[in-house]
């Protein structure tokens, strides 16, 4: 009996995983959309081939080498195979395979974040030359120090200083927004967003509706991003864990877009949609440290306090002149180190200490090697298009074809 229902436990928490890795593989559509929607329509193919593209990327150096830096894992996942239990001295409640899965697909968010921040001027082959060292080496060593408990370069383990980060605030998001800074710090902004005299041009994305099914997709995908983090859902506990995750996820992404629109309101004077969306995936970053603990008041309050920040600091970057199309700095950066510095006040686990520690040790990791990266990148191959190609645009320059062809390239 007790085999019996081993099984069934195993054979569900399998399948939930599966199921919740599919949802997170869901928001890469999301950030197609998204990034498509809220670049000027002479980008729009280019974006989305580097959205599908870095996808498979991440997949097939994660299997290379990322699953092994990360949790040590054999190379190119040989030996996954197995069921994780026959032999183990700990028996897995899930297949391995299963985890890979669930863990490439957060992968490949990371790399997404950066490639909405560095849309309009980048090369396209740059940008995946980056990938294949984001997604097979970088990432997997922050994880490995954070998910993985490994000691950092030997010398402290987060876990130990009371660092927590549930399903990535940090280790995802404030990582890919980091190594995103660092690319944008090299390749510099567009021609014409800023002025001789310190103005701010906007440049429009060519197709809201696209932005905001993006959106849509991204807060759908977010159930099995912070859901799927609980790693089980067949025992009472676990399962009533799953609902308080999806209760406080979505009552955050609510949260944040109701902030951001009456700041923009505020600031603005009418509603800004752009705002709103960044608003809503702000207050989803900002609870994403910590789902499983707050009330649905405080995931809400923990939500709007991300959506307003988001938006400040939009606005700041630019008057920095660091530019971001889409704002994936703000809303996974700034907002990601929100997220880790809230989980303290609803987990007695956590610390602020911790929690701050583990914060520079992820941002400072990504971002120095990182730079390194691209700028050896930019030594070697160049990073940015040619003024010419940027004016006329990177879809003919980079994929020879434009995504609405019977349209005036504008």
């Amino acid at each position: 009996m007790e085999n019996s229902i081993f099984e069934l436990q195993y054979a569900l928490d399998t399948f939930y995983f599966l199921v919740c890795g599919a949802l997170v593989m869901w928001m890469a559509a999301g950030f197609a959309m998204l990034e498509a929607g809220l670049v000027r329509s002479k980008n729009t193919t280019e974006i989305l081939t580097k959205n599908i593209a870095l996808f498979a990327v991440a997949c097939t150096m994660y299997m290379v080498s990322g699953y092994h830096f990360m949790y040590g894992g054999d190379w190119f996942l040989s030996g996954i195979m197995g069921n994780g239990v026959t032999g183990a001295e700990e028996p897995a409640s899930y297949a391995p395979s299963a985890d890979f899965y669930f863990q490439v697909v957060f992968v490949a968010t990371a790399m997404s974040i950066v490639s909405g921040a560095v849309a309009e001027r980048m090369k396209l082959w740059a940008f995946l030359a980056f990938a294949v060292v984001m997604t097979g080496f970088i990432y997997p060593m922050e994880g490995a120090w954070t998910w993985g408990g490994e000691a950092v370069f030997g010398m402290y383990t987060l876990g130990d200083l009371g660092f927590l980060d549930f399903a990535g605030s940090g280790i995802v998001h404030m990582a890919g927004a980091a190594a995103a800074l660092a690319g944008v710090l090299l390749l510099g902004s567009r021609k014409g967003k800023y002025g001789a005299n310190g103005e701010v041009n906007a440049f429009p994305g060519a197709n809201l509706p696209l932005a905001t099914l993006g959106t849509f997709i991204l807060w759908l995908g977010w159930f099995g991003f912070n859901g799927g983090s609980v790693l089980a859902t067949a025992s009472v506990d676990s399962a009533n864990s799953v609902a308080i995750v999806f209760m406080n996820t979505n009552a955050a992404a609510a949260g944040g877009l109701i902030g951001a629109l009456i700041v923009a309101r505020i600031l603005f004077g009418k509603a800004d949609l752009t705002m709103a969306l960044n608003g809503a995936l702000a207050g989803l970053v900002a609870i994403t440290a910590g789902p499983d603990t707050p009330s649905a008041l405080q995931a809400t309050l923990f939500g709007a306090l991300g959506g307003v920040l988001v938006v400040f600091s939009i606005l700041t970057l630019d008057k920095l002149k660091i530019d971001d199309p889409v704002g994936a700095i703000s809303v996974h950066g700034v907002v990601g180190l929100l997220g880790l510095l809230l989980v303290p006040v609803t987990n007695g686990d956590s610390s602020f200490s911790g929690q701050l520690i583990g914060a520079a040790t992820i941002f400072v990791w990504v971002f120095v090697v990182s730079l390194i990266v691209w700028g050896i990148l930019k030594a070697v191959m160049g990073i940015r298009v040619s003024e010419e190609e940027e004016f006329s645009g990177v879809d003919l320059a980079e994929c020879g074809m434009e995504a609405y062809p019977e349209f005036t390239t504008k």
